[in-house]
């Protein structure tokens, strides 16, 4: 026989919910969980009320914000059956399946989420009574079992104005802001505009070592192009040009190369806290070593043009008759054109999927095509009078030990390939946090996934779990291939090479820092400071935090720093977030300011912290 839960009228509802050990004049500030037992053919189900808000003991005059305050719904009475049942409510039934939120909307009981359009703000009077009608009805489907039944498993939220006194089963607090009236001025920009825009945008430290390795190779072209102007052959030496091209091209390796990145990252963290600031600030700005790639892989590109255009002057005056050298020597000036123009920054935003498979397949076919070149002019050197055999007179060859080392290196991260399981927790639309168990993790390091090895791979900032023997990253719809990880996340995901350290590594050489971030940029930051806590404060700008986030990142940001300034811009709208830097940075008589952001605002926050003397940064397109 179906069970049917009687309740004459909705104050019979109140009634029930309210303590009845005290009157309505004398309740308390809080309530504590009610047991309203209501009798159906005998069978009792126990309704829970859950903790109402505080009142309200902030004064007017004190910053806005809130505590969002997360417990879990108790278990639902064993005893009771997922029959079928009926709710009667005055002189109207309803049926369990249709005894829906919007239900009990329709009947005058406020539920969540209109309270919530209050923005949290209730007043003490009014809160208990709407809390105790709102919470009633959703609370009596869940106990008779109606359909939707992952929403009784579902955190019960309620929102607190002020301060906030947990009781024994409270879990997290966290702090929505707005952010300050009047915070702290800006100073004024050093220097002129011009010579600002000049250091800042134009010749920062990536340009600088671009340049410098630039520099350094153009200087001995130079020098060799004019002591050997009347040698016969024209030229310097072949041997020795193709020496320099391997070379440059080695050291281009090496820069990105995961083992060398993070032995290079190790020696930069070292330095201590004793160092005068003005040294620590030159030291984080290692992650510019971009810059190096970069100018050695363009200064490879000028001394294979200057191969090509010897082999080609010797073929034409009838001194080197080799067909197959001149051949391969414009193949790979091809490979070694196209790789660079690829890499151009308007060209790699445009179509960074083009820029990764031209730099991957051309580089590839380029280290093949110079072996093929070293064994061909190798070949014709043993076959002058009196030289060496082939197999001596490739090993004498300094190129044929570049190049075996960068083989190697090409090799390396790919003989780790493989396909690991992943646990993808689906935040919201807009965000998904992909859990992994196949290795632990140091701290501040990134990972690079794949769904495809060949065709493309993304590098993620990795928060190392509570237990040391896993570890998540956060991805954010980004884009076409992060927006399929949210709406059909993979089970598995391939994985080469090993973690690589971070920009934010650089942090722990300075003794405060302020963390700014927007969207998933909280990821990196979170993978900082749950494997390497430090004195920080953070300011983190992102629409609907909670919503998009979930519970478990609210309360990882809360323990990072407890006085985080959380803005929802959905809420505030968007904020200054140069001078709220500030404000933080003079709040917490900090020595740094670090932003993971989009590239745009990265670089407004260096700028605008750098311009005015304080050491500042964030990634850039080539970090």
């Amino acid at each position: 026989m179906p069970h049917t839960l009687m309740v004459e009228s909705s104050d019979d509802l109140k009634s029930s919910l309210r303590p009845s050990s005290m009157s309505q004049e004398h309740r308390p500030d809080r309530w504590d969980m009610v047991n309203a037992s209501v009798h159906s053919s005998g069978a009792a189900s126990f309704i829970t009320a859950m903790e109402s808000p505080t009142k309200d003991t902030r004064s007017p005059k004190s910053p806005s914000s809130y505590h969002t305050t997360h417990q879990k719904q108790p278990a639902k009475n064993e005893n009771i059956k997922t029959d079928p049942s009926n709710l009667i409510i005055g002189n109207t039934t309803f049926h369990s399946e249709n005894l829906t939120t919007a239900t009990a909307s329709s009947l005058g009981y406020p539920t969540e989420s209109s309270l919530e359009e209050h923005d949290g703000t209730l007043t003490t009077n009014t809160s208990f009574d709407d809390l105790e009608k709102g919470i009633g009805p959703v609370l009596v489907q869940h106990q008779i079992g109606a359909k939707e039944p992952e929403k009784s498993d579902m955190d019960v939220m309620t929102r607190t104005r002020g301060n906030h006194t947990a009781n024994s089963s409270y879990t997290s607090t966290w702090k929505i802001s707005v952010p300050p009236e009047n915070p702290a001025a800006l100073p004024t920009k050093r220097a002129g505009r011009i010579c600002r825009g000049i250091r800042h945008n134009f010749f920062t430290v990536y340009q600088r070592l671009f340049v410098i390795c630039l520099i350094a190779n153009l200087i001995p072209i130079i020098v060799l192009l004019v002591t050997n102007r009347h040698s016969q052959p024209w030229g310097p030496d072949r041997g020795s040009v193709a020496t320099a091209v391997a070379a440059n091209v080695l050291a281009a390796f090496l820069i990105r190369q995961e083992h060398v990145l993070n032995a290079f990252y190790a020696v930069m963290c070292a330095t201590p806290w004793w160092f005068p600031l003005r040294i620590r600030r030159m030291v984080a700005k290692f992650y510019h070593f971009g810059g190096v790639h970069s100018g050695c892989a363009t200064s490879a590109t000028v001394w294979f043009v200057l191969f090509t255009a010897l082999v080609t002057t010797d073929y034409a005056s009838g001194h080197y008759a080799q067909p197959g050298v001149m051949a391969i020597s414009y193949l790979l000036l091809g490979l070694f054109i196209s790789i660079c123009l690829s890499a151009i920054p308007k060209f790699r935003f445009v179509s960074h999927n083009a820029f990764e498979a031209v730099h991957r397949f051309a580089g590839w076919t380029a280290v093949a095509l110079f072996w093929a070149l070293i064994l061909l002019v190798s070949k014709a050197a043993s076959e002058a009078p009196g030289a060496d055999s082939l197999g001596m007179t490739v090993v004498k060859s300094p190129a044929f030990w570049l190049l075996a080392a960068i083989t190697f290196f090409t090799v390396l991260p790919w003989l780790r390939l493989r396909k690991v399981e992943a646990f993808p927790e689906i935040l919201s639309n807009h965000a998904v946090r992909i859990h992994f168990k196949y290795m632990k993790i140091g701290p501040i390091l990134g990972v690079r996934i794949s769904d495809n090895p060949l065709k493309e791979w993304h590098a993620f900032a990795s928060i190392p779990a509570a237990d040391g023997q896993s570890f998540s990253l956060i991805v954010s719809d980004a884009g076409d291939w992060t927006k399929r990880q949210i709406t059909n996340p993979s089970n598995a995901y391939w994985v080469r090479g090993i973690p690589i350290t971070g920009i934010l590594r650089m942090a722990i050489v300075f003794r405060r820092i302020v963390l700014v971030a927007t969207g998933s940029g909280i990821g990196p930051c979170l993978s900082m400071l749950v494997s390497h806590p430090m004195p920080c404060r953070l300011l983190w700008s992102t629409p609907n935090p909670e919503q998009t986030y979930g519970e478990n990142i609210m309360e990882a940001v809360c323990k990072a720093d407890p006085d985080a300034m959380i803005i929802n811009t959905r809420a505030s709208g968007r904020p200054d977030i140069v001078a709220l830097t500030y404000h933080l940075y003079v709040q917490s008589n900090a020595e740094a300011v670090f932003c993971i952001s989009n590239n745009s605002l990265t670089r407004k926050v260096v700028y605008g912290m750098e311009s005015r003397g304080i050491p500042a940064y964030g990634p850039i397109w080539d970090s």
